[in-house]
């Protein structure tokens, strides 16, 4: 199923508050339409017209909420608008991960396919000759990680003296992550004259001093954090499956074998999602019907009177076609994907848990959305829980289950016809256990030939799921040795017994001879190993590649640095701070 991020949608018919109002190219609404998006969110509603006039934008905005199409669309209009120099680079987009410029580019590509539009995602760990080809046909726009971007700078493979249009997303993780040095050196080899948008979930002293030396007169967008009533969602189990998109279908089919919910919503963000996702149950034997607001009212009906009647499994929706929506029955409401925001999040799963009655909510997330989840978690105040994709024993297990529900009901009908006699005359021969079990057995392997039996791939270990972010993998180094990117981190982490609350991260290049440094803060003073990275690599110029296995517990921190310069990292460390402390550091007693 295709992907598009981060543009708001809804169903409702084009009234002239749709996308065509913000003054876009037609051929840009045509896409967007196309795609199944018709309305804007509020940060595309208060950015695009702005950045459309060519001024600076200063975002303050989470992710989920249409940040990619706020800055994307305003960039294709204007490069097919304004003058421009033939062949140079028109746009360049600066991320922090390689995912995220990969998602990122394809959204780029997608919406401006009409305008002949040419995207390339620069980041590291990919093979330099394809890039420095592409490079060298010439690109519209660049969309890159930071350390990537500067190496290409530095071989001279990449110009930005072209450059009109210059964004900056998710800039609190690319400081996070300790790129604010490259990125003032990728924005001063920009001309002065370009205009700039810069967006992050929070605005810490240091984006804002770089905002206030890189943006000319910036108008100021903030997406305040929706207030959700506390307890609002009490009746409500909330769970959430982070699984690759790939697999969004398998995993969702496994969960509702596993479940065997009563009545379920499927919410998905676009109309054309919604169809997809019909089809493929379909296909599986599901009874699903579809919702959003292409259908007209009278088969809006018949799907509602289906549904309503207990006629069909599943109701596929979109935000905007279950508004109002109120079936009491709903024991189940999955998001297929993240909501955009907490609104909408909670809007959804206010669909089940009606009248008193326990409810179940489930969410299918991408990995590098584990933050978005925990900023749904702070602002509606309830507990997400992140649990395993249930494996082939779980639907094995479950399965039986249902078998011996199934039989209960059967022994108390008491209603067996001849089948007592079969019974009976096997069990003058066979043990009367015996009969039974085979009995199971058989009908529990006519159950599993009909299911999918293959295991779904789960990514990284379930324990990182539950509580490693995406920003947290550490930087590596890049093929020039300069500080990489963090999405394609060489790091693995070490199994460590249950129960044991350190994490361990360990770059494969970690050089052999090191001491282990002892550091006075730890989990609990929300110590990550990007910040004990950035702080070393900072102070002491350490490559990041020369730095060993970092180990967090709750209380303190120790990490492996070169032998030689061991002293002159704790004297560093000691003289600097660490999320805003002057920690303890030694080197660790117990390591070398």
């Amino acid at each position: 199923m295709a992907s598009h991020p981060d543009v708001s949608s809804t169903d409702a018919p084009g009234d002239g508050s749709g996308f065509a109002a913000l003054g876009l190219d037609p051929r840009l609404v045509e896409a967007l339409v196309t795609l199944g998006y018709e309305e804007p969110s509020p940060v595309q509603r208060s950015a695009i017209p702005t950045l459309l006039a060519g001024r600076d934008v200063l975002a303050q905005a989470a992710t989920g909420t249409g940040k990619t199409a706020a800055f994307a669309l305003p960039l294709l209009h204007r490069m097919v608008h304004e003058p421009r120099v033939p062949g140079g680079l028109y746009a360049l987009v600066l991320v922090p991960t390689r995912e995220l410029a990969m998602q990122v580019a394809e959204a780029i590509h997608r919406y401006g396919r009409a305008l002949g539009v040419r995207v390339l995602p620069l980041y590291g760990g990919a093979p330099m000759e394809p890039q420095l080809r592409a490079l060298k046909r010439g690109v519209d726009v660049v969309v890159a990680t930071p350390g990537r971007a500067l190496d290409h700078l530095r071989r001279q493979t990449l110009s930005l003296a072209t450059v009109h249009y210059v964004v900056l997303d998710e800039a609190d993780e690319m400081l996070d992550m300790g790129f604010a040095e490259d990125m003032e050196a990728l924005l001063d080899a920009t001309p002065g004259s370009r205009q700039t948008a810069l967006f992050s979930a929070t605005l810490p002293p240091r984006i804002a001093s770089i905002a206030e030396r890189q943006l000319s007169d910036p108008e100021h967008v903030t997406i305040a954090r929706e207030v959700v009533p506390e307890g609002e969602s009490a009746r409500v189990r909330q769970v959430a499956y982070l699984v690759g998109r790939a697999y969004k279908m398998p995993v969702l089919g496994r969960i509702l074998d596993v479940e065997q919910p009563t009545a379920t919503i499927v919410f998905c963000r676009t109309r054309t999602e919604v169809d997809e996702l019909t089809e493929t149950l379909a296909a599986r034997g599901v009874r699903a019907d579809a919702l959003h607001g292409g259908l007209s009212q009278d088969q809006r009906d018949r799907v509602m009177k289906r549904f309503r009647a207990k006629r069909s499994d599943l109701l596929i929706a979109t935000d905007v076609a279950a508004r109002g929506l109120d079936v009491q029955h709903v024991t189940h409401v999955v998001n297929f994907d993240v909501p955009t925001d907490p609104a909408a999040y909670v809007h959804r799963i206010g669909r089940t848990g009606r009248a008193g009655r326990e409810g179940v909510a489930i969410t299918l997330a991408e990995p590098r959305e584990h933050r978005l989840l925990r900023f749904i978690e702070r602002v509606t105040g309830a507990p997400i829980t992140i649990e395993p994709v249930p494996t082939v024993e779980d639907l094995r297990a479950r399965r039986l289950e249902t078998t011996r529900t199934t039989l209960r009901t059967a022994i108390e009908g008491a209603e067996f016809g001849s089948a007592r006699d079969v019974v009976a005359s096997l069990a003058s021969e066979f043990d009367i256990f015996d009969v039974a079990a085979a009995a199971v057995s058989l009908l529990d392997a006519r159950r599993r030939a009909e299911d999918d039996e293959t295991e779904i791939p789960t990514g990284p270990s379930r324990a990182a799921q539950a509580r490693v972010k995406p920003s947290e993998r550490g930087p590596r180094a890049t093929e020039s040795g300069s500080r990489g990117d963090a999405e394609h981190s060489d790091l693995s982490r070490t199994k460590r017994p249950a129960g044991d609350r350190t994490r361990t991260v360990r770059p494969r290049n970690a050089p052999s001879e090191t001491a282990r440094i002892w550091i006075g803060g730890g989990r609990k003073a929300k110590i990550r190993p990007t910040d004990l990275v950035g702080a070393i690599a900072g102070e002491t110029r350490i490559d990041a590649k020369s730095i060993g296995a970092i180990v967090i517990a709750d209380r303190h921190a120790t990490v492996e640095v070169p032998r030689e310069r061991a002293d002159e990292v704790i004297a560093a460390l000691a003289a600097s701070t660490i999320k805003g402390r002057r920690l303890p550091v030694r080197r660790d007693r117990a390591g070398a």
